[in-house]
């Protein structure tokens, strides 16, 4: 049976459920732009691309309430390509988010594929929310594989305790003979009051697999902090990267045509400013991003990033945004946004997003 014909019959299901209980909501986001990218050896290319600010997404959410407190939760939700009609995250049918679990005054407990306690540290920190072409995941890893979720993953989410929130997160690596290799595990505690914002992730992944044996750990840490000031709200980040693949490059068909391909930094810091301007329906955003590599390659990079919302509803926003990068030393970053790598050092984008 083909993807596509699956996927129906799932969502018919899914679709189905919804009627007959009224704890099942099916929402979404339709996100499409126009992405121009400059500075690629390729060439410039001017492109409609879909998930620009927000990964395109149909996702179905579901509470069952089993008495006493307790309750059974259920996320299933698929990326969707708006510019083709197709498929996002490789394809698969439920490649952004499939888990269940129970909730209820211990917190959260959930099983199956799902987002990482860093990325959503990453989200906190950057005023772009890791999309548009202002995207902080250009020079910040979201976990130590590139990838904002686990696979094969149990995750507890504390209470809000007097402001204060935890997370902790296991995705088991599933190879034969070695419960090591190739797993993931992730910590993130936050205090929220007022005005203010803090949060501290981290996420290890272990780069072994069947055949490849005692490589080093991807170790990534990241501090999140905002402060609202109404007029303004202030962003930092400010994140330590240390070893294989603890930040990759998103691009890695070398796109700059260097006569040495580039590769991940496996020793760096980040550090992030930002700023969020609302007023009235429109908000301005910036940020600044500084990559400093601390092996002998020193392929540091820095980007600039301006970007603008104006809300016509709740629910429905038009958006614009300009990045550039510059690599120093041969430094392979380039201007991406929520879905793509990007293809060059500089990159616009003009769309619209509706949420549902």
């Amino acid at each position: 049976m083909k993807k596509s014909s699956l996927l129906l019959m799932l969502l018919g299901t899914a679709a189905g459920s919804a009627v007959a209980q009224t704890n099942v909501t099916i929402y979404g986001i339709a996100d499409v732009g126009m992405v121009a990218e400059r500075g690629g050896s390729a060439g410039s290319v001017t492109k409609l691309t879909s998930g620009v600010a927000s990964g395109s997404r149909l996702g179905f959410r579901g509470t069952e309430d089993l008495g006493g407190g307790l309750a059974a939760n259920f996320v299933l939700e698929t990326g969707i390509a708006m510019d083709t009609g197709g498929f996002n995250q490789s394809n698969t049918a439920f490649g952004r988010q499939a888990f269940v679990g129970l909730s209820g005054g211990f917190g959260g407990v959930t099983f199956g594929r799902q987002y990482t306690p860093q990325y959503a540290t990453l989200v906190m920190a950057d005023p772009f929310a890791t999309g548009l072409a202002g995207d902080a995941a250009n020079l910040m890893p979201n976990t130590g594989d590139a990838a904002s979720r686990m696979n094969n993953a149990v995750k507890y989410v504390s209470p809000n305790l007097q402001g204060f929130t935890g997370e902790l997160a296991y995705g088991f690596g599933e190879v034969a003979g070695d419960t090591s290799a190739s797993r993931q595990y992730g910590a993130a505690i936050g205090y929220a009051n007022g005005p203010i914002a803090v949060r501290l992730g981290y996420h290890n992944r272990n780069n072994d697999t069947a055949t490849v044996k005692n490589t080093s750990s991807a170790k990534d840490t990241l501090l999140a902090l905002t402060y609202d000031l109404n007029v303004v709200k202030l962003h930092l980040g400010y994140g330590i990267d240390k070893g294989t693949n603890s930040s990759p490059l998103r691009n890695t068909a070398n796109p700059y045509g260097s006569l040495v391909a580039p590769t991940g930094s496996t020793n760096s810091r980040d550090l992030l400013l930002g700023v969020t301007v609302p007023f009235g329906a429109h908000t301005v955003l910036g940020s600044y991003i500084r990559k400093d590599d601390r092996t002998g390659a020193n392929q540091d990079a820095n980007q600039w990033a301006v970007g603008y919302r104006y809300a016509f509803s709740k629910r429905t926003d038009l958006y614009a945004a300009y990045a550039r990068i510059k690599n120093d030393n041969g430094a392979g970053y380039t201007v991406g946004s929520a879905i793509e790598a990007g293809s060059g050092d500089k990159a616009f984008n003009l769309g619209i997003r509706h949420t549902f």
